[in-house]
């Protein structure tokens, strides 16, 4: 079987079979594959796509391109359930559902991800936290998923390495919004993770990848489809990105809004929406809920009895990172040099705002990478972000920025404003949940 004959067949558009793309796919993880040849393969898929078929075996591949976890021998007959964000700007929902849904009853192994362009990593936010070891093993993710209920480290070495070589090969060749690389990508991490269910948020809108609906509903589609084809019970949630999800955008800022949240110290009306959403949908589909109001309940009750705040600290703890980091956050989180609000410059109410331009912003402070191996500032970001429909005035701030220095700060400054509509329209709220794709 030749590679440039598989790679010339999915140019001229013929539809490949499985032995193709797994010899593909088995090239790239023990280097027979050059870059040039992944490169020419994902822009022909880019342009030419792919059937259902095409993509369940990429999907599949990919999965089987490394070690997959067998928890078989530990767990029984309880459910192991994993959720994943195609991502967003203050997209902290996985850091939120995990201790909860734990709490309820489950085992959630995430195998997560870093910063990507303007949205932000769940584990750049857990590498805020002094000590968390999110480079972990997959025997510390077992026994801390056994231990605790949860467990969230990046990729290692032995799971699902053909996505690291495409993946750094999509970041220079512009194809890393096609549809089935996505599909694979986002499924095949919690397949080795050895899941049973998973609950996929698909945000739309200006902080997303996704910028209008029907491009979130074919990616949704692709995903739940892709996924009952692998044998994976999976529903995707699409989600409003209009504006920035919760009040924090960074890294150690939104690790404190995650605390303040299990704890109740503050929680956003849009991020609680999301949440419950999410994590109801995780428990009604992993069979720990009869019914999404009967999973809503069981998550409020964690939260108010202190269980998912208590066990989002043992994770912290099992993974290397403080014992006391509930209690104490600020002494095992970074703190920004300078800290100052950001004024409008003229009264009226918020009727946009471009999360996009916020994530860019962040990414100057330099708490988003603007290349791969880019060392991040975990301290930076934004804080009491305004929300649309607010209605403002040059005496009350509409967010705090976080920077290393007076000069990073003023042009942050300048980028956050430059995202922020004011006008005197009256505005709608948006909902924050749009539809749910059940396969």
């Amino acid at each position: 079987m030749l590679l440039q004959e598989i790679i010339r067949r999915k140019r001229d558009g013929i539809a490949l079979d499985a032995e193709e793309i797994n010899y593909f796919i088995k090239g790239v993880s023990d280097w027979s594959v050059s870059d040039g040849q992944i490169a020419a393969f994902t822009m022909a898929m880019h342009v030419r796509g792919m059937a259902r078929s095409e993509t369940i075996a990429l999907t599949q591949a990919m999965t089987q391109s490394g070690k997959i976890i067998d928890w078989s021998s530990a767990i029984q007959d309880v459910p192991l359930i994993d959720m994943r964000s195609v991502g967003g700007v203050g997209e902290k929902t996985p850091l939120l559902v995990a201790p909860m849904v734990a709490a309820c009853g489950g085992y959630v192994p995430m195998i997560s991800s870093r910063t990507l362009h303007h949205t932000g990593g769940a584990l750049d936010k857990l590498d805020s936290i002094l000590g968390y070891d999110s480079n972990a093993g997959l025997e510390r993710l077992k026994k801390t998923v056994l231990d605790v209920g949860c467990a969230i480290i990046g990729q290692t070495n032995e799971l699902v390495p053909a996505i690291r070589r495409i993946s750094a090969v999509l970041d220079i060749t512009s194809t890393g919004e096609a549809i089935p690389i996505i599909t694979a990508a986002i499924l095949a991490k919690p397949l080795s993770a050895g899941i049973d269910t998973l609950i996929i948020n698909v945000p739309v809108g200006k902080g997303s990848f996704m910028k209008d609906i029907e491009s979130a509903r074919s990616l949704g589609s692709s995903l739940v489809t892709t996924a009952k084809g692998t044998g994976l019970v999976c529903s995707a949630v699409i989600t409003d990105m209009n504006q920035v999800l919760g009040k924090s955008a960074g890294n150690a800022v939104e690790i404190l809004e995650v605390i303040d949240f299990l704890t109740g110290k503050h929680r956003d009306k849009r991020l609680y929406e999301a949440t419950m959403a999410l994590g109801a949908h995780m428990l009604f589909k992993s069979g720990l809920a009869t019914d999404l109001n009967e999973g809503i309940k069981q998550l409020e009750n964690v939260l108010s009895s202190g269980f998912a705040a208590e066990t989002f600290g043992k994770m912290i703890t099992s993974l290397g990172g403080p014992g006391n980091l509930i209690e104490n956050p600020e002494k095992h989180l970074p703190k920004a040099n300078v800290i100052k609000n950001i004024y409008p410059a003229k009264s009226g109410t918020i009727t946009a705002i471009n999360a996009r331009w916020i994530g860019l912003a962040i990414i100057s402070l330099g708490g988003g990478r603007s290349k791969t191996g880019q060392r991040l500032d975990y301290s930076v970001g934004f804080t009491n972000i305004c929300n649309i429909g607010d209605k403002v005035s040059p005496d009350t701030p509409i967010a705090t920025i976080n920077a290393a220095d007076e000069i990073a700060a003023h042009y942050a400054t300048e980028h956050f404003l430059g995202a922020i509509t004011i006008s005197d329209d009256i505005i709608e709220e948006a909902p924050v949940i749009y539809e749910t794709i059940e396969n």
